[in-house]
C-alpha cells in the first residue's frame, strides 16, 4: 500500500474558492460572531475553575436560563449562514439576547459571550447583498432584471397605457398607487 492522496490536484483549491465564494454570498462573519458569542455563555455556569487545590464552581439557579440563551445565539448564527433574509431579526435578537446574558448568566460569560453577541449582531444588521455582475443579475429572457433581495426592492408604480393618466383603477397599494380597490 502507498500513502497516496486520493484527491485530484488542485480540489483542494477548488474547495476553498467555492467555500470563499459562498461565504461571500450571505453574513458569514456575522453568524460566526454570534456563534462563538453563544459558547462562553452556555458553558461558563456549567463549568468548575480548579485554581490548585480550591475548586471554584460557578453554578447559578439561572443555568437553564444561560443554557437556552446560549443555544439560541447558537442557532441565530447558524441560521444567518443558510437563510441570509432573516439577518434583521437574527441581528436584532442577537443583541438582545446579548443584553439579557448580563444579568442572567455571569456577567454575559464573563463579558466575551456579550460582546462577541453585540458585534455580532451589529454585523448582520448593517451587512447587505453585494453587487451581482451584469450577466447574472439579468434573467435571460430580455433585458428585465431578477430583484437581488426582496427586503430592499423598491416597488414603483405600474403604468397602464390602455387607460388614461390619472385613472387608478386595478391598482394595488403595493405599487404605490392609493389602494382603494384592497380589503383593508
Amino acid at each position: 500500500m502507498s500513502a497516496e492522496i486520493s484527491a485530484a490536484p488542485g480540489q483542494f483549491t477548488r474547495r476553498r474558492l467555492q467555500f470563499r465564494a459562498w461565504r461571500g454570498t450571505r453574513p458569514f462573519w456575522a453568524g460566526l460572531f454570534i456563534v462563538i458569542g453563544g459558547f462562553p455563555i452556555m458553558y461558563f455556569p456549567y463549568a468548575n475553575l480548579q485554581i490548585g487545590h480550591l475548586t471554584l464552581a460557578m453554578s447559578t439557579t439561572a443555568g437553564a436560563g444561560s443554557l437556552i440563551i446560549g443555544v439560541l445565539l447558537v442557532v441565530l448564527g447558524i441560521s444567518l449562514w443558510f437563510q441570509r433574509h432573516i439577518r434583521t431579526f437574527a441581528g436584532v435578537a442577537a443583541i438582545l439576547l446579548g443584553l439579557v446574558s448580563i444579568p442572567v448568566s455571569n456577567f454575559g460569560g464573563f463579558v466575551v459571550g456579550f460582546l462577541f453577541a453585540l458585534v455580532g449582531g451589529a454585523m448582520a444588521l448593517a451587512w447587505v447583498p453585494g453587487e451581482q455582475a451584469e450577466a447574472e443579475r439579468t434573467s435571460g429572457a430580455g433585458d428585465v432584471p431578477r430583484a437581488e433581495d426582496p427586503d430592499t426592492t423598491i416597488l414603483k408604480p405600474v403604468k397602464n397605457e390602455t387607460s388614461g393618466p390619472n385613472d387608478l383603477s386595478g391598482t394595488s397599494p403595493a405599487n404605490g398607487a392609493n389602494g382603494r380597490h384592497s380589503a383593508g
